[in-house]
């Protein structure tokens, strides 16, 4: 284990590791599904790397060292006028860990966090260290955005950041049949718009988050703790729990879930972007083009009715702009993403698998964090840039420093 706390750590534990004969892999909140940050050789843990080195009020920029969380980031930022303009819904990852694996948040007029990026500092193979902007190294920043920890080590990233700002949130269940039929006009008339459908229901959590000038409001602190700690985590523990010992009860417990009624309130961004995630489950996520969401919402529907299988997780539904990163799961066009999940300690690869094959058959891609059953073999053909991502991991690290079995499962092996 290297934990280190400066650059010269950093950069020290790399040339040890290397002298040593032994492979080396960063790994940041450990919220990965996937071993992506397992390693037999060094593991280096960044909880003591997560400063904001500097920013820039009026260029709206960041730069942070990667083991900073995003919570915490985004408390930063915003005592200086400052948010990223997007986020997941999870907020104890670090940065790069998020972007790394493609996080990504909902809103079909804006990119992943990989996207937000605008200078990335790499330790490489042999302990250099490798700075990237528009400038300098453009190739290294273009395809180093989402890179599995498969191309060096992230040290430093900038991020292009925007005014502190507030969102509206409405959130209210709603038919999912409904939700389907106006699909478009959701997604497309919202900043950020998502929802989650309850299995063995009808019904659908549906999330909308819109820019505003008005002030905070709408939720007291008390309301907060009852949505967010009581009713989403005690409450939906204690029901997955009921479902895990007694399976049969799970379609009845499922009717609790749109029972929260409507709600509406004004915070900072990333209050609303982020929720605490106390119960502990599996996830697999896909991204498949977006003009297939109707498509994929029914067939997966279609296919736990007919499996039989007694799902206690919703299933949550987003959307996000194209980007050009080459292994983004939104590479080249707009995108959905469908996640599943499973609560700790259930049977969760039928339904996986299962699902899977659905997303796989409408051009689907694996979130890269998250369970999949994908390999180098059926991944390559799924990304048009494929071979520009592996040119340049064959330029920074032609020894597979960097490599372990996740990579070599899903990348391949580093090609002479």
């Amino acid at each position: 284990m290297a934990r280190p706390t400066t650059l010269d750590d950093l950069v020290r534990a790399v040339k040890t590791a290397a002298a040593e004969g032994r492979r080396v892999k960063a790994v940041g909140a450990g919220h990965s599904f996937t071993d992506t940050a397992c390693t037999s050789g060094t593991m280096v843990e960044l909880d003591g790397y997560a400063r904001l080195l500097r920013y820039d009020r009026d260029a709206a920029t960041a730069t942070v060292q990667s083991g900073i969380s995003l919570a915490r980031l985004s408390r930063e930022l915003g005592t200086r006028g400052l948010a990223l303009p997007n986020l997941g819904d999870v907020a104890y990852q670090t940065i790069s860990g998020a972007v790394s694996t493609g996080t990504h948040g909902t809103g079909i007029r804006l990119g992943g966090l990989a996207t937000q990026i605008i200078g990335l500092e790499l330790v490489t193979a042999d302990g250099s260290v490798l700075t990237a902007s528009a400038a300098e190294e453009p190739e290294v920043l273009a395809v180093g955005r989402v890179g599995l920890g498969a191309l060096g080590i992230i040290s430093a990233l900038t991020l292009r950041c925007v005014p502190a700002f507030h969102l509206r949130a409405v959130e209210e269940p709603m038919r999912v049949d409904a939700v389907l039929e106006s699909l478009d006009e959701l997604v497309e008339g919202n900043d950020h718009f998502e929802f989650y459908w309850v299995p063995h229901t009808g019904w659908a959590l549906t999330k909308r988050n819109n820019r505003t000038e008005d002030p905070v409001g709408g939720r007291g602190r008390w309301r907060e703790l009852r949505d967010r700690v009581l009713f989403e985590n005690v409450l939906f523990g204690a029901i997955c729990r009921l479902g895990r010992m007694r399976p049969e009860w799970i379609p009845r417990l499922a009717r609790l879930a749109p029972g929260s009624g409507r709600s509406e309130y004004v915070e900072a961004s990333w209050r609303v972007f982020t929720s605490p995630r106390l119960v502990h489950f599996v996830e697999m996520e896909y991204s498949i083009p977006r003009d297939q969401a109707v498509t994929a919402v029914q067939r997966l529907r279609q296919f736990v009715d007919d499996s039989g299988l007694l799902i206690s997780f919703p299933v949550e539904v987003r959307f996000t702009a194209a980007d050009d990163i080459p292994l983004s799961t939104a590479n080249g066009s707009d995108r959905c993403y469908i996640a599943i999940h499973v609560y700790r300690g259930m049977q969760h690869e039928q339904y996986f698998r299962g699902v899977e094959q659905i997303m796989w058959e409408l051009g689907g891609r694996p979130h890269w964090g998250k369970l999949h059953y994908q390999t180098a073999f059926t991944l390559a053909g799924r990304y048009p840039e494929w071979d520009r991502f592996q040119a340049l991991r064959r330029r920074l690290d032609p020894e597979g420093r960097f490599a372990n079995t996740y990579t070599e499962r899903v990348l391949g092996p580093v090609a002479g």
